[in-house]
């Protein structure tokens, strides 16, 4: 089974540097997923430096990982993962879940104004994928019942458009 860990754009390199360390890939495994993908974009793995290049492919802890900085596009890796950790950036957020992936997230909590958390806690709230930190990611996972999470309500562009022609009074 594959897990896909996406930060985005941005820089997260506490949630790449969790994904790669022993206790997430050993419960990972004992979970059934053996293999991994990262997308780190500009974040920096401390702990090797032979991640650190535009690609690699190693196995670690039972665990196959390829990591990557950038691609175009990510909706392949989003629609084969049995399993998305990310970021809490809302087009990821919304992109995983139109897909109906089980999706965990991990809000950076080094962004101003903590919009991410906001964010999550919400969804969280709704029951549509599961919010953790840093520090509890592996026990978030070995807890985690994809089964419990609610669908995402179908893409509606009507609402939309009905609350700008309220807005502008044309209904």
């Amino acid at each position: 089974m594959l897990v896909f860990v996406t930060v985005g754009s941005t820089r997260f390199d506490a949630l790449v540097e969790a994904s790669i360390s022993e206790p997430v890939l050993s419960t990972l495994r004992d979970s059934g997923y053996d293999r991994l993908i990262i997308q780190r974009g500009n974040s920096v793995i401390e702990s090797s430096e032979e991640f650190n290049g535009e690609s690699c492919t190693i196995q670690r802890h039972g665990v196959d990982i390829e990591i990557w900085r950038f691609k175009p596009f990510i909706q392949a890796e989003c629609e084969q993962a049995d399993l998305v950790i990310s970021h809490a950036g809302s087009g990821t957020i919304l992109d995983v879940l139109r897909l109906g992936k089980p999706l965990i997230v991990v809000p950076n909590p080094t962004l101003l104004d903590n919009h991410q958390e906001e964010l999550a806690s919400a969804l969280q709230i709704l029951g549509h994928l599961k919010a953790t930190s840093i520090q509890d990611l592996a026990s978030t996972i070995a807890l985690f019942e994809p089964r419990d999470l609610v669908p995402f309500p179908p893409f509606d562009g009507t609402k939309f458009s009905k609350l700008v022609d309220e807005e502008m009074g044309f209904i």
